[in-house]
């Protein structure tokens, strides 16, 4: 199962990724549409430090997550801080609310691991259902630019005083397909190592794909932007953000596509 292991470690070599900018960022996209408070759902939520953020930020919070491991991080993470956060163990192509939401957010990449654009587009769909008339779809990918020039074929090692862990790359162009082999060491109580082991599988999927699938689960495009800035995508783009609402005219045509 995908972060079993690597979840017990994922805070600590995760720490070098700036979540309280990246927060603000989405906070600002957000408010940008007039969603300043209410519910919103984060999609792949992992141990919940964005949930955390956006929660601390005013929004009244629910993460999404098919880890067990990872959600318990977040969990205690909740109950450590006293915020009230509904945590819910799903897979985001298949995800299940009580009612709708005000916005929809995925970060980290986690849309990349959706590796077939048929169940891409069920996630897609699955948002436009659960959210409200005018509410936002905000998230982030990795670009093909990032998997072919930086990522593919690459290893990726760090050694800390309680885990190490070895991340191989493989990208194969054609498909479109990342293949990361993890090896994760934990450090036990009587000095030695135990090795976990996992496969992670990410697509790149071009912008303009994205928005296809978008429109086609009845969602308007609104903006891509290079991330972490309101400049247009560039070639050289790692990471991408998007946004789409749910209009009062996507429903309309959503109600008559289906009659």
């Amino acid at each position: 199962m995908m972060y079993a292991g690597f979840a017990a470690v994922y805070d600590m070599f995760m720490d070098n990724i700036p979540y309280g900018q990246w927060a603000e960022y989405v906070c600002s996209l957000l408010r940008e549409h007039q969603i300043t408070d209410g519910l919103v759902l984060e999609l792949g939520c992992g141990t919940g430090s964005m949930t955390q953020l956006l929660a601390e930020a005013g929004y009244d919070m629910i993460g999404v997550d098919q880890s067990p491991e990872m959600l318990q991080a977040a969990v205690e993470k909740r109950d450590e801080s006293g915020r009230d956060i509904l945590y819910l163990l799903q897979d985001m192509r298949a995800f299940e609310l009580y009612g709708t939401v005000r916005a929809i957010v995925c970060v980290c990449d986690s849309l990349n691991y959706i590796t077939e654009p048929e169940d891409l587009l069920q996630v897609f769909r699955l948002v436009y259902n659960y959210l409200d008339p005018g509410g936002v779809f905000i998230f982030d990918l990795n670009t093909v630019y990032k998997y072919e020039e930086i990522l593919g074929d690459c290893t990726i090692a760090e050694d800390r005083d309680a885990a190490s862990f070895i991340w191989e790359n493989g990208y194969d162009t054609e498909k479109r397909l990342n293949i990361y082999q993890l090896a994760i060491f934990l450090r036990d109580e009587d000095g030695r190592y135990s090795k976990y082991e996992e496969t992670h599988i990410q697509r790149a999927y071009p912008v303009e794909e994205v928005q296809d699938l978008l429109r086609e689960a009845g969602l308007d495009f609104v903006a891509a932007y290079d991330a972490f800035t309101r400049q247009p995508v560039r070639l050289d783009s790692e990471r991408v953000y998007l946004i789409a609402r749910k209009t009062a005219r996507s429903g309309i045509d959503m109600e008559a596509r289906s009659a």
